[in-house]
């Protein structure tokens, strides 16, 4: 059944004209502290608003301590699960904030992660549903991060667990998935062939410009519907031009080549 607050809430979250999204997520303090690019999080939200992101991920800190400090508006979603790289298990995301606390938050959206072939994939599963339930009753957007990690995976950017993580989103009530870009845009293309929900590819380590405007454009070529990048944005030496180059590649057309000059040219 159609449902018009989940619909409006999804136009805050992209381009309206293209369909298409790009996300910075901001989560990372949990997870490994106050790194690089994230010390200052109000800066770092101004910084890729007006780099033209379209949404920020991140925890309640976010939008208590960082969120719309600027001039520019951009779209909040709330990540709901967590683990820090201090756990024993730390591929065991657990639930630490509700989708009914994100709307009275403020939030747009909310994102979930779960990391398939781990050992505790299936609690991580059950938490998934649980959620989905409740964004499909309140009208709330759901961003799935479905990573192939664990035990049972040797690596997590072959086409066959990326393919298999992204349809567990799908079928669990994603609104959007976020998964591993493959390295090439035919076995991408096969991920996105099996993935009826539309696909944002993660950033994962830092790499150079040029690498991570090659990775963009593989992947819209692919059938990407957008970006969900953190490090490769608040980690570049210009954050918001980097996005800006980004941004013009998934919403414009534009080719890596293009992208890299366009980069280089406001550096100047």
């Amino acid at each position: 059944m159609f449902n018009i607050g989940k619909a409006i809430r999804m136009e805050r979250l992209m381009n309206r004209t293209t369909g298409k999204t790009v996300i910075v997520p901001m989560d990372h303090g949990v997870t490994v502290g106050p790194i690089y690019g994230l010390i200052d999080l109000s800066q770092a939200v101004d910084t890729v608003a007006e780099g033209g992101a379209n949404a920020v991920i991140g925890h309640v800190g976010l939008p208590r301590y960082g969120h719309r400090h600027g001039g520019k508006d951009i779209g909040l979603i709330l990540h709901l699960s967590a683990s820090t790289t201090l756990s024993p298990r730390p591929n065991r995301k657990v639930l630490v904030n509700t989708v009914e606390n994100a709307l009275r938050m403020g939030a747009d959206g909310v994102s979930i992660h779960i990391n398939i072939g781990d050992a505790d994939e299936a609690q991580m599963l059950k938490d998934f549903g649980k959620i989905a339930v409740e964004c499909n009753y309140w009208g709330m957007p759901l961003i799935a991060m479905m990573y192939p990690r664990g035990q049972n995976i040797e690596d997590e950017k072959d086409m066959e667990v990326v393919r298999l993580a992204a349809r567990v989103g799908a079928e669990l009530g994603a609104d959007f998935v976020k998964t591993n870009y493959t390295g090439d845009p035919d076995s991408f293309a096969k991920v996105v062939e099996g993935c009826p929900a539309p696909i944002l590819i993660a950033g994962g380590s830092k790499l150079n410009e040029e690498e991570m405007f090659n990775t963009i454009e593989g992947a819209m070529q692919a059938g990407a519907k957008g970006l969900s990048i953190g490090r490769n944005v608040f980690q570049s030496k210009n954050p918001s031009l980097f996005l800006k180059a980004a941004c013009s590649i998934v919403h414009d057309n534009l080719t890596a080549k293009e992208a890299m000059e366009m980069f280089n040219q406001g550096k100047q």
